[in-house]
């Protein structure tokens, strides 16, 4: 982490609307030595049980979601402009198929034994408090479900403690 400074999470001074929805983030977990990546433009931040939590969905059928579920430790990495084309190879190829990491041509390094890449301008390291599935019978709006869901395959909510923020 020598090219990061360590903040706090309130000092996340970026639109968090922005960081997510528009410039999209990297989604990484590891288990038994194994990493796995996915991009992903849902989500947010705020407090939770007296907590700074980030909260992320993940589909089930996506590779990413299985590591996380095990370790229940990932990073969020949030990347420049010019590394677009790499956050759509991440939201478009799975790690089931092929090293997309390798493929890619960024660089892992560790914060507390969470796996994140050096190439970000901010990664946030979260630990697991909570994780549900969606459900139809949850949604008020039905036609969420008919416009996001036609397969029925709802995300899994995860609720994460901000362990630490990096920002170059």
């Amino acid at each position: 982490m020598s090219n990061f400074k360590k903040i706090l999470p309130l000092e996340i001074d970026q639109n968090t609307f922005k960081m997510i929805g528009k410039k999209w983030m990297l989604i990484t977990s590891e288990i038994n030595g194994a990493i796995n990546s996915m991009t992903a433009s849902w989500g947010g931040f705020g407090v939770m049980w007296g907590k700074p939590v980030a909260f992320v969905v993940i589909r089930p059928q996506r590779y990413t979601k299985e590591f996380i579920d095990v370790s229940e430790k990932f990073s969020l990495t949030f990347f420049n402009e010019e590394y677009r084309k790499t956050l759509n190879y991440f939201g478009t190829v799975s790690g089931r198929d092929q090293d997309k990491i390798s493929a890619s041509g960024l660089t892992i390094a560790h914060e507390d034994q969470i796996p994140y890449f050096v190439e970000a301008n901010t990664v946030i390291i979260c630990k697991s408090l909570f994780r549900q599935d969606f459900s139809e019978q949850s949604f008020l709006n039905k036609e969420t479900v008919n416009l996001w869901y036609p397969k029925k395959d709802f995300h899994t909510l995860y609720i994460a403690e901000i362990q630490s923020v990096f920002v170059k």
